[in-house]
């Protein structure tokens, strides 16, 4: 009888051990992200921060050089994101994922990376100054296993930097448009009899509307979850 009970208890244990190693599996995997992530912007604020202190003003001009390279990287694993609340790893809602992870990949990759002229000005070192910051905030919680006290740091993050990380952002766009006029670069031809050629600079333009249309659903998204928790840890202490 005991045989028996033993043979009928294995075949459902089988799924809950399966499942125990996939969660482990998925928790490790998170983290291993998460920490990459930590520590790629934690070492650009640590680099920026130090520049500044040590260069003046003259950091300000040589983020890119400096920065550039870890930030690629970064933002390229940052597609996982995406990816991650496709699959259902995480709980984040993937369209507001996709809208800050494919809004900072434009920034970076099509306004700075391929404009030499936009590298080298002061938008670029607030810009990786702010996202820096701002995944420091985030990836703290994590990967440091910071408690409810420090909710703050996220609210903070939510209610001021996401916001004004934003409008630098689209301060940087703006500063691109007349080099993407100038340089014709990325335009699109049109055939002769039509006399002119589609810059893109109207690209930008469509996205800077797309950008605040984004902000506004992501900042709904953000805001009243910091803001509960928040008020719940006011309330507990």
């Amino acid at each position: 009888m005991d045989q028996q009970q033993a043979t009928e208890s294995t075949p459902a244990g089988k799924p809950e051990e399966q499942c125990s190693v996939l969660d482990a599996l998925r928790r490790h995997y998170l983290f291993l992200y998460n920490l990459l992530q930590f520590l790629g912007f934690s070492w650009t604020f640590s680099l920026l921060t130090a520049n500044l202190i040590l260069h003046g003003e003259g950091a300000l001009y040589s983020a890119f050089s400096s920065c550039a390279a870890v930030l690629y990287v970064c933002q390229m694993l940052a597609v996982l994101e995406v990816i991650n609340a496709a699959v259902g790893l995480v709980k984040t809602p993937v369209f507001p994922a996709m809208i800050q992870v494919m809004g900072r990949n434009v920034v970076l990759f099509v306004v700075f990376g391929s404009l030499p002229e936009m590298q080298e000005r002061s938008v670029v070192f607030w810009v990786f100054y702010l996202w820096s910051i701002s995944e420091v905030f985030r990836l703290a919680f994590p990967v440091l296993s910071l408690d409810a006290k420090f909710r703050i740091l996220i609210w903070l993050r939510h209610t001021l930097l996401y916001p004004l990380t934003t409008l630098i952002e689209a301060v940087a766009v703006l500063q691109s448009l007349p080099l993407f006029d100038q340089s014709r670069l990325f335009s699109v031809p049109l055939p002769e009899a039509v006399g002119f050629s589609v810059s893109f600079s109207f690209s930008l333009r469509l996205y800077l509307l797309l950008m605040f249309f984004g902000f506004s659903i992501n900042i709904r998204h953000l805001v009243s979850p910091s803001r509960r928790s928040y008020q719940l840890k006011v309330h507990t202490d």
